[in-house]
This record gives structure tokens, sequence and C-alpha cells, in this order.
């Protein structure tokens, strides 16, 4: 088992990823490069006791992977993001 620490590097804080918070219920993060998205989900989904809808990832000009990560109706990203001290 992978340490979902390892996994996720760090939240976004960006204006686009408050945005991505309040109007689709998505969280930002910096994952490490080779994290498939199954493996950034149960990270996630470990680390903050959440359930995980879908994960959207992307190489940023930087060389960095950004990963999406949309949370499921019950669970609210702004909770999430508040315990992370990013709001």
């Amino acid at each position: 088992m992978i340490d979902p620490h390892t996994i996720i590097k760090a939240a976004v804080s960006s204006e686009k990823a408050i945005t991505y918070m309040e109007k689709y219920n998505t969280l930002t993060f910096i994952v490490d490069l080779k994290a498939t998205k199954g493996e950034i989900k149960e990270a996630v989904e470990k680390l903050f006791g959440v359930k995980v809808d879908k994960v959207r990832t992307l190489i940023t000009p930087k060389g960095e992977k950004k990963a999406y990560v949309r949370l499921s109706k019950e669970y609210k990203a702004s909770d999430v993001a508040t315990k992370l001290g990013m709001v």
C-alpha cells in the first residue's frame, strides 16, 4: 500500500481552485507524477474521510501533476478545505 502522504503533495488554493470548490464540489491538489487516478482517489478518501466521485488529472507547464478531485454529493469540498486551512 502506498502512503497517501507521498501521493498528495499539496492542496492548491488559487482563485480557480476556490471557484471549482464552490461550483463543482471539487478539490485541487498537486500530486506525485507517477500516481494513477485510482491511487489519488484512494489517498484523498483515506486522508480526509470523504467519498470521491471523479478524478481528473493534468500535467502543468511547470511539470507538476495536478488533480481535480470531485467529491460525492454528501460531502462538501469547502469542509475539507476548511480543515486544510485553505479557506
